[in-house]
């Protein structure tokens, strides 16, 4: 499968090294490069998109009002040099964000998950009518989900979640009751999750916002929990922090 892209900057050296990129890369296929969301949204009208690298913060309409204002969107990965932003990225439903500058084998893992959405798309598209079952709805949209531990299926209340331990090749899904157990990664993870109730503060953990119960120094307590934040996720969290006007 082929994959049209389209890359959206008003910095000509970050378009040269998106282009750059993708000419290495065989299954994708750069359309145009664009300075402007206005010029993007030309584009979008007259050729087929399957992905749009996008930078947000660009004059006259940053990358998250653009996509607030386009009807039919390619997927998404944004390409940015402020990590505060990543959050917004989360909320948009984008298959990732990159941040500036951009390391090639970080642009090969996240094309390589779009790559793999979009054929995920494609299966279920051409499913004969009769086979097709609706999909799942998206997390968000539910209050728990399913993970498998101890040989079952277990169902795990979003609001009975503290927190969530990475241990290598396993997570640790800690409830008020529990310790669950299962084979999965942090990054699987976290796209079961609503993006409004839990974040990522450490490459080992994720926490419930809503079990927060004090922050001290780079530290979160839950309880009698003390979780460290990492400098990666940081600037992330201290933003969530000031837009709760927890501060």
């Amino acid at each position: 499968m082929t994959i049209k892209c389209l890359a959206v900057d008003d910095e000509p050296l970050a378009l040269d090294i998106i282009e750059s990129y993708v000419s290495k890369l065989p299954f994708l296929q750069l359309v145009k490069t664009c300075s402007s969301a206005t010029e993007a949204m030309q584009v979008l009208q007259e050729e087929q998109v399957d992905l749009m690298f996008l930078d947000i913060e660009m004059p006259e309409l940053t990358g998250i009002q653009f996509l607030n204002i386009l009807k039919n969107q390619p997927l998404i990965i944004f390409t940015t040099a402020y990590p505060d932003y990543a959050l917004e990225g989360f909320n948009q439903d984008a298959v990732d964000y990159l941040l500036k500058p951009i390391p090639f084998d970080r642009f090969v893992k996240a094309v390589t998950k779009a790559q793999e959405r979009l054929h995920r798309n494609a299966k279920t598209s051409e499913a004969p009518t009769a086979a097709v079952v609706p999909p799942p709805a998206p997390a968000a949209e539910h209050d728990f989900m399913f993970v498998k531990a101890d040989y079952k299926t277990i169902r795990v209340d979003f609001k009975d979640i503290l927190w969530i331990e990475g241990l290598k090749d396993y997570i640790i899904i800690q409830t008020k009751d529990q310790k669950i157990i299962t084979l999965l990664s942090m990054n699987k993870m976290m796209e079961k999750l609503p993006k409004s109730q839990f974040l990522r503060v450490h490459r080992s953990f994720i926490v419930s916002l809503q079990k927060i119960d004090s922050i001290e120094k780079s530290r979160i307590r839950i309880g009698t929990k003390e979780i460290p934040i990492g400098e990666v996720y940081k600037d992330l969290f201290l933003k969530w922090v000031e837009e709760n006007n927890i501060q």
